[in-house]
């Protein structure tokens, strides 16, 4: 809807009668010839219609107890609910390609990779039902701060998150303590499984992130293989992990689709200094206990120092 077209503001009324089911014919006629020019008013539309569905559920439900405070409240918690499931979601160019980003009142649910908009609407619709609204204005912003972040203008997203498409809570797990990592910095599966307490699990954790509902703003593109290997990323998509992990100063081989621990930074675990890679037994620890930082900056901006035995301050890696 255009606010400052007057055709838009004098047929609202009527999208609203129309997804009531209050709607004359009259009405019902002007909104549709209408709606068949205005991708606004038709995007409208839809949202009334899936706010109505709600309402008319939340009406069939009885509101239990004689208490008027006590019903307010159940109330309230239901309108809650309501406002808490709808998504907005839209479709947008990328330096990544085509993207999709979805949010509800609680933050960012669904960024996907997509090659055909009528599959990733699709996909939409499966896991949301009806509840999901295609509205790019209410995604807006999100997709702008992607944009800062995918041109290097800023190191993290500042997006809060709703999991509500994390199959399990072991994902959950898994999910969480991907989101610490920082920008910059690799481990391994491995290293994932162990932070969440679980050591043997390392295939389960990738098919966790394999299916990462929110890639980028929770980085998968960090977690790498044992030996290196980029491995997998939203299906083939390696390329895209290479143009992640570049983006953020990690020296990644093209040819090989690796990264090599000897052009690191490296962080034992529990440490709060950071090692060049030929520090003592690091060569040789395994990676599960290893983040790697590919500059020196972004060790020291999560509050790292040198290392006082090895000093990379003294001794960087060559570029």
């Amino acid at each position: 809807m255009n606010p400052e077209n007057p055709t838009c503001r004098e047929i609202e009324p009527d999208l609203v009668a129309v997804a009531a089911g209050e709607a004359g014919g009259a009405a019902t006629r002007g909104v549709e010839r209408h709606v068949g020019v205005c991708r606004g008013c038709r995007d409208e539309l839809a949202r009334y219609r899936v706010l109505e569905g709600m309402v008319a559920d939340l009406r069939r439900a009885p509101v239990a107890g004689a208490d008027p405070t006590l019903s307010r409240a159940e109330l309230e918690s239901r309108l809650a609910d309501i406002r808490s499931r709808v998504i907005s979601y839209g479709m947008f160019s990328s330096p990544l390609g085509k993207i999709l980003i979805a949010r509800s009142e609680l933050g960012v649910s669904l960024v996907r990779y997509i090659e055909s908009e009528g599959a990733a609407r699709a996909q939409l619709a499966r896991l949301a039902g009806g509840e999901a609204v295609e509205d790019k204005a209410a995604v807006e912003g999100t997709y702008r701060e992607l944009l800062d972040y995918l041109h290097a203008r800023g190191t993290r997203l500042s997006w809060p998150l709703d999991l509500r498409w994390a199959g399990s809570e072991f994902q959950r797990r898994v999910l969480a303590a991907t989101a610490q990592l920082p920008y910059g910095a690799v481990t391994s599966y491995a290293g994932i499984a162990r932070r969440i307490g679980a050591p043997a699990s390392v295939r389960a954790v990738a098919q966790a992130l394999r299916h990462n509902p929110i890639p980028i703003a929770i980085p998968c593109h960090r977690v790498i293989g044992s030996g290196g290997d980029l491995t997998g990323y939203a299906g083939r998509r390696i390329g895209l992990k290479e143009r992640l992990l570049s983006l953020e100063g990690v020296p990644v081989g093209h040819r090989a689709h690796r990264i090599e621990r000897g052009h690191m930074y490296v962080l034992y675990e529990g440490y709060t200094e950071y090692c060049l890679p030929t520090c003592g037994s690091l060569a040789t620890e395994p990676m599960a206990q290893l983040t790697l930082f590919g500059t020196r900056r972004h060790a020291e901006a999560v509050g790292l120092t040198p290392c006082g035995s090895c000093r990379p301050d003294l001794h960087p890696l060559s570029a």
